[in-house]
């Protein structure tokens, strides 16, 4: 019976194979090819990178967006003139000299540079304007003032056309004395109406970076050191040793914008156990080795360590609350229709800037409320001044660049520690 039973069943398919041929035509058997699902996977992975390419367009035109690139002609000569290949590039020379460039609306009688560095921005302005009668210098690193005391002195014994009665000023002080540091030079009581331009370029020089021993940079080998002022207490490698957990992860989170902050927490507590950190170079280690795993490469871990350095550096120096108590103390400092220019480097710095001088000026800086203005007083702007494209107006001052201005494509590519530079400029009422 299962024999029989079993023939029955292949004569019932035979019958039906044959009546979907005679419908469908003859049927050819086709292999299915193995790498079919290897090659829809390849395919997936192919779309996949694609959207993520595209995601990464758009966020870059979204950044594009949000800034204004510099269409000054970047001036070469005008650079290697005041600046030094071997200690330090301004940064964006070409445009500070413009937003304190004498128009209708303004003449740079008085001038304070906060972070004068070599002095490459200070010379080009001093000699931009034989108006100029009052110069104050201000930094907290005793080399870079040393070097901006000589590269000013030989341009004053240089150029005739600076006249005999501009006095100048150089201070080892951190810019947040600034008003302290203006009544030391104003004995005449020239200033009692405000200085008319005031400077802060908040990048490190090229001779801080390039020095090991200062601990700056994750290339070297140095100590951890990271002070901006050699005369402070505090050091990087204080942090690292003997801070509490939750303060450590709290830096890399914060200063650092460190997604990987809190493995990061760990290895640095762990390592004390050994001992501590003590290098640059025992600091990069442990970095390596806790993203040699991830993607990037060489590429990956020095973005990590960059991050990393970053945020020890701004805790050691208390550099976020010092901008921003610096900025309403110099705002209080300037004259009518006097100008500061700031030069920031990372997202924090540029966010500190932008939400100050929004509340300077009286506008709320919630969401969306940038784009209204805050005030009925309009500032009157020269037409030579083509560098100023958008502004937002407030009851107090005038920002000039609602958008920040980043350096040209030609200067980012003649020097690449320029690319993260964004300006911002307000103006007082």
């Amino acid at each position: 019976m299962r024999v029989v039973a079993s023939m029955s069943a292949a004569k019932l398919f035979s019958v039906a194979t044959f009546a979907a041929t005679s419908r469908l035509g003859a049927i050819t058997p086709q292999k299915i090819p193995f790498s079919g699902i290897s090659t829809s996977l390849k395919s997936k992975k192919k779309k996949l990178e694609d959207l993520k390419a595209m995601a990464k367009s758009k966020e870059a035109l979204v950044k594009e967006k949000r800034r204004t690139r510099s269409d000054r002609e970047f001036e070469l000569d005008a650079v290697q003139r005041f600046g030094d290949a071997a200690n330090h590039i301004p940064v964006m020379l070409g445009e500070v000299v413009d937003v304190f460039s004498a128009s209708k609306t303004m003449s740079l009688r008085s001038f304070v540079d906060c972070t004068v560095g070599a002095a490459g921005h200070s010379s080009a302005i001093i000699q931009a304007h034989p108006e100029m009668r009052y110069y104050v210098g201000m930094d907290i690193d005793p080399l870079a003032r040393e070097k901006a005391v000589a590269r000013i002195n030989a341009l004053l014994q240089s150029d005739s056309s600076i006249p005999a009665e501009l006095k100048t000023y150089t201070f080892l002080k951190n810019f947040r004395y600034i008003k302290s540091v203006l009544s030391e030079v104003d004995d005449e009581n020239l200033l009692d109406s405000g200085v008319d331009g005031i400077l802060m370029d908040l990048g490190m020089s090229s001779m801080q970076v390039n020095n090991p021993e200062r601990g700056f940079s994750v290339l070297g080998d140095g100590p951890l050191d990271m002070r901006m002022d050699p005369q402070a207490s505090l050091k990087a490698e204080d942090i690292l040793n003997s801070w509490p957990d939750a303060e450590v992860g709290r830096i890399l989170r914060d200063y650092g914008e460190e997604s990987n902050w809190y493995s990061l927490q760990n290895k640095i507590v762990k390592a004390r156990s050994r001992g501590g950190l003590h290098s640059t170079s025992e600091l990069v280690g442990l970095i390596r080795n806790s993203t040699s795993g991830s993607r990037g490469g060489r590429q990956g871990w020095i973005k990590t360590a960059t991050r990393v350095f970053q945020a020890l550096r701004i805790a050691v120096n208390d550099e976020l609350k010092t901008l921003e108590d610096s900025l309403y103390a110099c705002f209080d400092c300037l004259a009518p229709g006097g100008r500061i220019a700031v030069i920031s480097f990372h997202s924090l710095e540029d966010r500190i800037v932008k939400q100050t001088f929004l509340d300077i000026i009286g506008i709320d800086n919630g969401y969306g409320e940038m784009e209204k203005d805050g005030g009925n007083t309009r500032i009157e702007i020269d037409e030579k001044e083509a560098w100023i494209k958008q502004m937002i107006h407030g009851s107090k001052g005038t920002i000039l660049t609602k958008r920040p201005i980043t350096p040209s494509e030609e200067e980012e590519k003649l020097n690449r520690r320029s690319r993260s530079a964004k300006l911002r400029v307000i103006q007082k009422h």
